[in-house]
C-alpha cells in the first residue's frame, strides 16, 4: 500500500496512521482534544465521563480492547495486552483525527505513561487542525491502590476494571514518567470544571498558534 504524501505518524513504533492538515485554512475555534496522563486509579475515567457529559466525545481504549478481546488474563494472556493493544490504538488515533476534522472535542479516555507516547498523540491532534491539552493527574498510591481494589470485584464485567495487584500498580510506577516543567500541562485538582474552565479561556482559531 502506498503511503499518502500527507505523510504519517509512528506511535511507540507500533503503528503508522495517515497525517492531514485539510483544516488550516477553515474558520472558528479549533476543536480540542483532552490527553491524559496518570497511573491506574487516578480518576481518568471518572474524569473522562464528566468531560463527555458537558459535550465531548470520549473515546477509550480500555473499553474497545474488552469489546475485541474480552477479559485481559482470562480471554486473553496478559502478556499480549500490547500486542493486542496495538491496533485498537490505531483506530482511536484514527477516529480522534475524524472526529477533530468534523470540528468535534474530545477527550481520550487514557492514561499516556510517556513523554514520547504525549507528544505522538499531540502531534495527531495538530495534525488534524484541532489542539491538544494535557491534563495531569496525580494521586497518591495508596488512594490509588483502594480504587483498584474496589473495582477488581467487577473486572469481569467492567471494561474500565481491569485487574491489577499493589505489586502490579509498584511495577507500573516504574515506568510511569509525570509530565515536568518541559510539558506543558494543567494538574487536576478534582474538579471537571477546572478543566472545562481551562478549555473556555483558551480556544484558538484554526490555523492560529495551539500555544
Amino acid at each position: 500500500m502506498t503511503k499518502r504524501d500527507t505523510g504519517t505518524l509512528t506511535l511507540e513504533g507500533r503503528f503508522e496512521i495517515s497525517s492531514s492538515k485539510a483544516l488550516t485554512g477553515q474558520q472558528g475555534p479549533a476543536p480540542r482534544t483532552i490527553l491524559m496522563t496518570g497511573m491506574p486509579g487516578a480518576g481518568k475515567t471518572t474524569l473522562a465521563r464528566a468531560l463527555e457529559r458537558a459535550g465531548m466525545v470520549r473515546l477509550c481504549p480500555d473499553e474497545e480492547m474488552f469489546r475485541r478481546y474480552g477479559h485481559y488474563g482470562r480471554d486473553f494472556p496478559r502478556g499480549q495486552f500490547r500486542v493486542r493493544e496495538a491496533p485498537v490504538l490505531k483506530d482511536i488515533a484514527l477516529e480522534l483525527q475524524e472526529l477533530q476534522g468534523a470540528g468535534r472535542d474530545v477527550v481520550v479516555d487514557h492514561g499516556f505513561w510517556t513523554p514520547g507516547e504525549r507528544a505522538q498523540w499531540a502531534t495527531i491532534v495538530r495534525e488534524a487542525g484541532g489542539v491538544p491539552t494535557l491534563v495531569y493527574l496525580p494521586v497518591p498510591h495508596e488512594v490509588r491502590w483502594e480504587r483498584i481494589r474496589e473495582r477488581n470485584a467487577k473486572s469481569l464485567v467492567d471494561a474500565n476494571s481491569i485487574e491489577f495487584s499493589e505489586e502490579d500498580l509498584l511495577r507500573f510506577a516504574g515506568r510511569f514518567h509525570p509530565p515536568t516543567a518541559e510539558e506543558p500541562h494543567v494538574v487536576y485538582d478534582g474538579r471537571p470544571e477546572s478543566v472545562l474552565a481551562v478549555l473556555r479561556h483558551a480556544r484558538p482559531s484554526r490555523g492560529g498558534d495551539p500555544h
